[in-house]
């Protein structure tokens, strides 16, 4: 794929899913419910936010995408989260997982180890988070011991490339590695989206909605082009965000204007490089 079929790729995940409105329910963790459906709506999608084994499983085989996130698990996720994935993986549905703090406690381990034989179609994650759970699944490029602190990534994002690639791969989709250049790839290229703002680490959940984002646009497009829209409609509305703004406060509620408000050739054109 050339830089310029990425464009066109892009412009059209994004006018597709304002045109179609697709169903996108989420498991999410409960610091960012709000913000996940909210930056869901405001590209284009449908949210719901569900956390009930019966309700996961349902709405894995009517929806048109998915997004599960381990933050702050109950103990019942036990249950539905791998309900839902493997319900996913066997309708053959489109579904993001942002392994949040993988290696902190053992619920959180067994339940990703779980998900590699349901292959997510994108997983979205800062290096750290990467590296980790490519190391738990065995994969080249991970590491055994995770370097995650809570949330924070303490990796930089180029060093999560060969982890990232070699999830790619197994998967058969696209993985993002989230930070101050997103890095996409499906395994075999790699894309680097710029932008954004460093207002955007300040709030809680932007890594969190950009994975329920990426799922909206995995309704409409394969994997790794849904993964750089959603990169880039990200990296668009936060530069243009922080132009006008005090502070943090206003800036998530300036971003989640710009994400209504950007347009499906904006987003193409925010800047990116492919390798």
């Amino acid at each position: 794929m050339t830089s310029d079929m990425l464009k066109q790729a892009i412009e059209q995940a994004a006018a597709t899913v304002r045109q179609t409105n697709p169903l996108t329910p989420s498991i999410t963790n409960t610091v960012t419910i709000n913000f996940v459906a909210n930056a869901q709506l405001a590209v284009g999608g449908s949210a719901a936010m569900v956390y009930l084994p019966d309700e996961g499983e349902g709405l894995a085989r009517i929806c048109d995408a998915m997004y599960i996130n381990v933050g702050t698990l109950f103990p019942i996720y036990a249950e539905t989260l791998p309900k839902t994935a493997k319900t996913l993986h066997e309708e053959q549905k489109p579904w993001v997982l942002d392994p949040v703090a993988i290696g902190l406690g053992k619920m959180r381990t067994d339940l990703l180890t779980q998900f590699k034989e349901y292959k997510p179609s994108i997983i979205r994650g800062n290096a750290s988070e990467i590296i980790a759970l490519a190391g738990l699944w065995n994969v080249s490029g991970g590491s055994a011991v995770s370097d995650v602190r809570g949330v924070d990534s303490t990796d930089t994002v180029q060093a999560a490339k060969d982890a990232a690639m070699a999830l790619a791969s197994w998967t058969g989709g696209a993985v993002a590695v989230s930070g101050k250049e997103d890095l996409i790839t499906d395994g075999k290229q790699v894309a680097l989206s710029r932008g954004g703002s460093p207002m955007m680490p300040c709030i809680t959940g932007t890594g969190c909605s950009l994975g329920g984002v990426m799922a909206v646009y995995a309704a409409a497009a394969d994997p790794f082009v849904a993964a750089v829209t959603g990169a880039a409609v990200y990296n668009l509305a936060g530069s243009r965000a922080e132009q006008y703004v005090k502070g943090t406060g206003s800036f998530q509620t300036a971003f989640i204007d710009e994400l209504y408000t950007a347009r499906p050739a904006d987003i193409a054109a925010n800047p990116f490089t492919l390798e």
